[in-house]
């Protein structure tokens, strides 16, 4: 029996994949094995020796320690691309009422009410809010993963010509992606033809300002820009300026700001993009799941700080070894299995930048004492026999 603890309000058709005559779930948990959790704040928790895995429901971690988490064997999953449908309608969405001044319009039309001339008032009021269509302009789009390959897709059948720029572009995101879609191999190349440009990376170090001014000097004059991935990703102070200059018409984010707001030409809605029901349910199960195939039976899935690594079971024990990426550590661990006289059937190893993972599946009787000898690897980390 796994205990799990859930720091947030997990979706109920989540936590169904965790069958109860397996796993414990509560709030409550005092040394989990393994944690769901959404928002809850991870950063100065101290973790327990009995915890192997914490699983995001959601895609950003940044909530969650990784470095301490690696250092400690204990493994962070996320569920990146669980939320893509509701994140990529939002985007469309206000793809197309931005350029319709529809949030303007609405505020406007509102404070209407209980004039008498009433239908004069709108006729004459709504020349102040006229917008663009979309079909036929051009939307350039930054990052072609599971999110940005929707937003790419749905625009080019709105009669939209899209540009898009990923130099990471997995396989799978390849073969998702509209034939349509033209790609760029330079975003210097893209910024110049866009009328209207949508991001979709991920916050890293690496990305951090990607809409900047120097980039945003590239655009094209009234360029309407669109980010619903991470408030992080645009620099904030030279979109405003961009903004006073009428080098960007318009600035649509789902992360409001204080110097954001109130602020011509910016529309900011409250971190809608995921916040559906499906989405969370999505995001629940994916956690769930991963969770449940990591501790059950070593599988590494969607994590943020170790390999993925799944092999079907073989029979007889499974010996999962989280351990740094270092040369020799391999031949120290069949070494010892050999020594004690187990047959390796299957086995996988792979790393991810420092850190390493090696799964064997063994037949022969085993040695309680095999756990304690290969925790004494200097390289290793944390041992675990399933």
């Amino acid at each position: 029996m796994f205990t799990i603890q859930t720091l947030n309000a997990i979706s109920p058709v989540g936590l169904a994949k965790l069958p109860k005559n397996l796993f414990e779930v509560s709030v409550n948990a005092e040394d989990p094995e393994g944690i769901l959790v959404r928002s809850a704040d991870l950063l100065n928790t101290e973790f327990k020796p009995n915890l192997l895995a914490i699983a995001r429901a959601g895609a950003g971690v940044n909530n969650i320690p990784l470095d301490r988490c690696s250092e400690q064997g204990i493994v962070v999953f996320n569920t990146p691309g669980a939320n893509a449908n509701a994140v990529a309608e939002l985007v469309v969405g206000m793809l197309i009422a931005g350029s319709r001044n529809v949030p303007a319009a609405s505020a406007w039309a509102q404070d209407l009410a209980g004039d008498p001339n009433l239908k004069k008032d709108v006729e004459k009021g709504k020349k102040q809010f006229v917008g663009n269509e979309i079909s036929g302009k051009v939307l350039g789009v930054i990052g072609l993963g599971a999110i940005g390959s929707r937003v790419a897709n749905c625009a080019i059948e709105l009669g939209m010509e899209v540009y898009g720029y990923d130099p990471y572009i997995s396989i799978d995101a390849a073969w998702n992606l509209s034939s349509r879609v033209q790609h760029c191999v330079n975003l210097n190349d893209m910024l110049p033809l866009c009328d209207y440009l949508t991001i979709h990376v991920p916050y890293l170090p690496t990305t951090k300002d990607t809409i900047n001014a120097q980039t945003l000097a590239l655009c094209k004059d009234g360029v309407k820009v669109l980010n619903y991935a991470r408030g992080e990703l645009v620099n904030n102070a030279a979109m405003l300026e961009a903004l006073e200059s009428g080098k960007v018409a318009q600035y649509m984010t789902d992360f409001p700001a204080e110097e954001l707001l109130n602020n011509p030409g910016v529309i900011c809605t409250p971190h809608l993009g995921a916040s559906t029901p499906e989405a969370e349910d999505n995001c629940a199960i994916m956690a769930a799941q991963e969770l449940s195939d990591y501790l059950r039976n070593g599988n590494i899935t969607h994590s943020v700080n170790m390999p993925d690594v799944q092999q079907p079971r073989a029979g007889g024990k499974r010996v999962c070894i989280i351990h740094k990426n270092e040369p020799g550590v391999i031949s120290q661990i069949t070494a010892l299995t050999t020594a004690a006289g187990l047959n390796i059937e299957n086995m996988v190893n792979k790393s991810k930048k420092n850190m390493a993972y090696t799964m064997l599946d063994v037949t022969g009787p085993m040695d309680n004492g095999l756990k304690e000898k290969l925790d004494e690897i200097p390289a290793v980390i944390r041992v675990r026999i399933l």
